[in-house]
């Protein structure tokens, strides 16, 4: 006999930590938590800088963001220039054919 009770004996699918929102919660507070630490520990030591801007407090930080901000925004903008139509790799339909592209018989 089997010992498995709850939602993954009954549905047959396993259930991975992921799966729990609170799981979820906590990894998402440790990445904050994660982040505030390293911006804080942006005061306690010095940088071998080649700009000035680079001292300025969570430089790093805010310019990563800003990057990833930029390139989310132009690769929807590309998005235009590259998509294709749905049925774009679908062979065309020659002259005698039906419209689901069969030749009729």
């Amino acid at each position: 006999m089997s010992d498995h009770s709850g939602s993954e004996a009954d549905s047959g699918e396993r259930k991975y930590w992921l799966d729990e929102p609170r799981n979820v919660d906590k990894l998402v507070y440790t990445l904050y938590a994660v982040c505030t630490l390293l911006f804080l520990a942006d005061f306690f030591y010095h940088k071998h800088v080649h700009f000035e801007f680079e001292n300025w407090i969570g430089f790093f930080g805010w310019f990563g963001f800003g990057i990833c901000v930029f390139i989310v925004l132009s690769a929807k903008a590309q998005r235009r220039v590259v998509k294709r139509d749905p049925d774009y790799y679908d062979p065309p339909a020659a002259a005698g054919d039906a419209e689901d592209g069969r030749p009729q018989t």
